[in-house]
C-alpha cells in the first residue's frame, strides 16, 4: 500500500526547494502515484537551458520499491533511450533504498545529465558517439535540447494555436500542454491517443 503521508511530505519538500534544486513535481490528477517531474538542464552541459519532463509512477510498495521514471522530453544521452525515454540509473533499479525519495531520484537524474555513464548505456548508439566522437555528441545533445527541451523558444499561445490548427479544441490543447509540461510533441501524442 502506497505510504500516502510520506508522499505528501515529499511533495511539500520538493515544492519548498524547487527554486534552489532545479527539480519540481506536478500531480497527474488526484492520484498521488502519478506525477510529472521537471528537471532543469545542468549549467555547463549540452542540456543547459533545457527543461526536461519526466513521467513518474509510484508503485504500491513505494518507498520499499523505486519509482518508475521515464523521460517524456526527448534527450540525447547515453543513459536515456532516444526512442522511448527509458532511463538506465542504478538507484531506479537495484540500488534503490527506502531512505531515498522522489526528489533524490530527480536530483540523481539531473546529475546523470552532467556525468553520463557510457560504459553502462541505455542507448548504445548514443554511447558509441559519446566515446568515439564527443564533439558530435555534444552538438547533437545541444540540438535536441534546443529542439525538445526549450520552453521559451515558442510561447504557450503559439503552441495552443498550432494544436488548434490541427483540429483540436483550444481547451483540449491547453489541457494537454499543461499535463505535458509544455512539451508540444507529448501534448500532440496525448491528444491523438484520446
Amino acid at each position: 500500500m502506497l505510504d500516502v503521508s510520506r508522499v505528501q511530505k515529499e511533495l511539500v519538500e520538493i515544492e519548498r526547494d524547487k527554486n534552489l534544486s532545479g527539480v519540481s513535481i506536478t500531480l497527474s490528477g488526484d492520484d498521488l502515484a502519478r506525477m510529472r517531474g521537471t528537471i532543469t538542464g545542468p549549467v555547463g552541459t549540452p542540456y543547459e537551458g533545457g527543461i526536461f519532463t519526466v513521467d513518474i509512477n509510484l508503485p504500491s510498495a513505494y518507498p520499499m520499491e523505486p519509482p518508475k521514471m521515464q523521460f517524456i522530453t526527448k534527450v540525447w544521452h547515453p543513459n536515456v533511450s532516444s526512442q522511448n525515454g527509458a532511463i538506465c540509473l542504478d538507484i531506479l533499479k537495484d540500488q534503490w533504498s527506502p531512505a531515498l525519495t522522489v526528489k533524490t531520484a530527480l536530483l540523481s537524474l539531473q546529475a546523470l545529465l552532467s556525468t553520463p555513464e557510457p560504459d553502462d548505456p541505455q542507448d548504445a548508439v548514443v554511447a558509441q558517439q559519446y566515446l568515439r566522437d564527443y564533439n558530435t555528441f555534444v552538438g547533437t545533445a545541444r540540438y535536441w535540447t534546443e529542439t525538445f527541451a526549450r520552453r521559451g523558444s515558442v510561447g504557450i499561445k503559439e503552441k495552443v494555436a498550432k494544436l488548434v490548427e490541427m483540429g483540436f479544441s483550444e481547451d483540449a490543447a491547453k489541457g494537454a500542454l499543461e499535463t505535458c509540461g509544455g512539451d508540444e510533441n507529448a501534448a500532440l501524442e496525448k491528444l491523438c491517443s484520446g
